[in-house]
């Protein structure tokens, strides 16, 4: 009796790389104004319309 050949496993993603080199040395988010909370410049009427929305409904 003869038998068909197993087809072969699917081929797999490689596994990530292990990076060891020290995390502090990049810069993150925090690092920069961005990560602050920073806008860009924008108008007044954006700044009000922003200052509206967040407005808690107590303070209407």
């Amino acid at each position: 009796m003869s038998t068909a050949p197993e087809p072969a496993p699917a081929p797999r993603d490689p596994k990530p790389a292990l990076i060891f080199d020290d995390p502090l040395d990049r810069q993150s988010a925090d690092d920069t104004d961005r990560g602050w909370g920073d806008r860009p410049e924008g108008d007044s009427a954006a700044d009000l319309r922003r200052f509206l929305d967040e407005k808690p409904p107590h303070h209407l």
